[in-house]
């Protein structure tokens, strides 16, 4: 990988690729094994985009993507095995009610018993049997938060019993996709489907964009800020002058590509203007804290705080099994990651610490490491995945990937159905980007059949 050294380079080539996360990176992978020149344009010093792996403190952070969620079926559960990641099980990610023990406090700060946790999962899935119905019915433009007060009066709960299950599912909302439950379509959540295990990597996610980049010509410290598209082919225009090509795919998150700092020109037709209209950035940060002694239960997954008290850190999972360091790990979703954007590190932590010692008294300790992200200020990311505003469709997500003049194609987490705003999903979309331009089909297995390009992991 290629950082500017002010000696000109070859400027014209077959495909131009924009952005060197997965989705980027996968489709230059399949061209360039297809014999096309192909260059990829990256704004940042590394490769990987949101897959991004801190080690300062001698351990592994997936400060970006963390999990597979569900291995079944898989792609990017097959590159992993192909590449040889480890992988731990952690099958928590899809803000599920039981599946795995989870710790359950009551509004009260008391742990609740078994026997109370099972019948708040019970009724958890007597709430998602009715969202079914209540969002195939539900009006174009209503939310995730209209669909659920459908599904819930249903039941005829008392006030207390329908409270909780009301805040499970803000509280979802939030987590999946770092926006407020009002601000979510109803269909938000339609394709949030696991299956399989879920899995994180203790050697660290950006293992995956880094053998996916391996013999690629990926030019670093290249900011992308014009794209001009014709029939006759493609112009980029970076910090260091311009690139051309037959063909360009454009790989940069939502919030990027609706920014006044990234120009296409002409500007996109429908149906991709329309999808990208009804798509937006999310608010979404991680807040791990690693601790001297591991203070909280044992044997859980995760531990979850019921009760108007956990409207803003409601949820901690356990990532002590990673590397036998005690962790915990946060998020700051949706109104919460907006209202702490300004905070200082102290007065998160300050916070977060507030509300486990509702809990756990006073052996909470003060973290030895703290790691908060902060996305929605990174400008070339500007939140850290797309959600599905009120009005859209499940179907925005592929109209955006309608290729454009034969010569333009976007892709990207944001531009696959089935299950958006995952690293699959830019996997998906990357390995579509490059059938498009090569006009055929390509065995997804393509992506990681050759390994030898490889090298070799680091036990």
């Amino acid at each position: 990988m290629a950082r500017y050294d002010g000696r000109p380079k070859m400027n014209q080539f077959d495909v131009i690729v924009v952005g060197a996360g997965v989705a980027g990176l996968t489709a230059a992978r399949l061209l360039a094994n297809a014999g096309r020149r192909v260059v990829v344009l990256e704004a940042r010093d590394r490769v990987g985009g949101r897959v991004w792996t801190d080690r300062t403190d001698g351990l592994t952070t997936d400060l970006g993507a963390s999990w597979i969620h569900g291995i079944t079926a898989n792609p990017v559960a097959a590159a992993a095995e192909a590449i040889g990641m480890r992988t731990v099980e952690f099958t928590v990610g899809g803000y599920q009610p039981d599946s795995r023990p989870i710790a359950y406090y009551g509004a009260n700060g008391e742990r609740l018993s078994d026997d109370a946790a099972r019948s708040f999962a019970d009724d958890i899935r007597a709430v998602d049997a009715a969202l079914v119905i209540a969002v195939a019915a539900s009006e174009p433009h209503a939310s995730y938060r209209d669909v659920t007060e459908v599904a819930i009066s249903e039941q005829g709960w008392d006030r207390d019993r329908t409270e909780r299950v009301r805040e499970f599912m803000q509280h979802r909302s939030e987590e999946q996709y770092g926006a407020g439950i009002e601000e979510l379509a109803a269909h938000g959540l339609d394709d949030d489907v696991i299956e399989g295990n879920e899995v994180v990597f203790p050697q660290g996610y950006d293992q995956l964009p880094g053998y996916l980049a391996a013999g690629l010509d990926v030019r670093l410290d290249h900011e992308v800020t014009h794209v001009r598209w014709s029939t006759d082919g493609v112009t980029v225009t970076v910090n260091h002058g311009t690139v051309t090509a037959d063909t360009a795919i454009v790989t940069v998150p939502i919030g990027v590509l609706q920014s006044t700092d990234f120009i296409i020109e002409p500007t996109l037709p429908e149906p991709n203007a329309g999808a990208m209209g009804r798509l937006a950035m999310n608010a979404f940060e991680k807040v791990f804290l690693r601790f001297p002694t591991k203070f909280w239960d044992d044997g859980v997954y995760a531990i979850r705080q019921q009760g108007p008290e956990g409207g803003r850190w409601h949820s901690w999972y356990d990532f002590t099994p990673l590397h036998g360091t005690p962790t915990l790990l946060t998020f700051a979703a949706g109104p919460t990651a907006r209202e702490i954007r300004q905070w200082n590190e102290e007065q998160v932590v300050d916070s977060v610490l507030e509300q486990l010692r509702r809990l756990y008294g006073d052996r909470v300790e003060q973290p030895t490491r703290v790691h908060i992200t902060k996305w929605q200020d990174d400008p070339y990311a500007r939140g850290s995945y797309a959600y599905m505003t009120r009005g859209s469709t499940t179907a925005d997500h592929d109209d955006l990937a309608t290729p454009i003049g034969g010569v333009l194609h976007i892709a990207g987490e944001a531009t696959w159905t089935d299950d958006p705003a995952t690293v699959t999903a830019a996997l998906h979309s990357g390995h579509r980007a490059a059938s498009n331009v090569l006009h055929r089909a390509i065995p997804i297995a393509e992506v990681w059949s050759n390994t030898s390009v490889f090298p070799s992991l680091s036990t």
